[in-house]
């Protein structure tokens, strides 16, 4: 299975990555850099939400009633003339519900890295989350995964095979950072700081140069 940072790197990638900065009103290499950082994250936390069987039931639920992957086939549509109201609410709930009160201190170690004010950051992870789950919803199809339980698995295979030690590491760090600035801090620097290579980072740095 492709991994969520092959998706980005496709054709379809590069067509959410321009339509998100579109919609937004950011740069385009910048949008790039957040989603290639916030998807794997995003991500991660459903990995952890589903570890409960009442948390995979939940995601299933909104998979089955919501985002079966069909906003994948219009996306000329859902940024044309900016993206829908609708769709930015869905996407503020998907963010609140997945990583609850974690979602400032992600954004926050997110703008630093990205170079965009973390309000911004939110802005582009309202759009991206509607996608991610028709990207999920998609595979779940695709997959004909039908039990909660297996979403695990599902989102392990979409974090990539490749994941390192280190990414995961960063992963972890990232949701567990809890908006009073000590962690993000440590986060951000071990991400900034350009001191490792490999992992996340050193994918970051390589993608964008930083």
């Amino acid at each position: 299975m492709a991994g969520i940072l092959d998706l980005l790197n496709s054709d379809l990638g590069k067509s959410i990555i321009s339509g998100v900065a579109g919609s937004t009103g950011q740069d385009a290499n910048k949008t790039g850099s957040v989603l290639t950082m916030a998807l794997p994250v995003l991500m991660k936390a459903m990995q952890r939400n589903a570890a409960t069987p009442e948390g995979a039931a939940g995601l299933m639920k909104a998979i089955e009633k919501k985002h079966d992957g069909s906003i994948l086939d219009n996306l000329g549509d859902l940024f044309k003339g900016g993206v829908d109201s609708n769709v930015l609410n869905d996407g503020s709930k998907i963010l609140g519900h997945v990583l609850g009160n974690k979602q400032q201190g992600v954004q926050q170690v997110i703008s630093q890295k990205a170079g965009i004010d973390a309000s911004s950051v939110g802005n582009i992870l309202k759009v991206a989350a509607p996608i991610l789950m028709g990207v999920l919803g998609k595979q779940t199809r695709q997959n004909k995964v039908q039990n909660p339980s297996d979403l695990g698995g599902l989102l392990g295979g979409l974090l990539g095979g490749n994941s390192t030690q280190n990414e995961q590491s960063f992963l972890e760090k990232i949701l567990d950072a809890d908006g009073d600035g000590s962690i993000i801090d440590d986060v951000a620097g071990m991400v900034l700081g350009g001191g490792k290579k490999g992992g996340l980072g050193g994918l970051l740095g390589g993608l964008f140069g930083k």
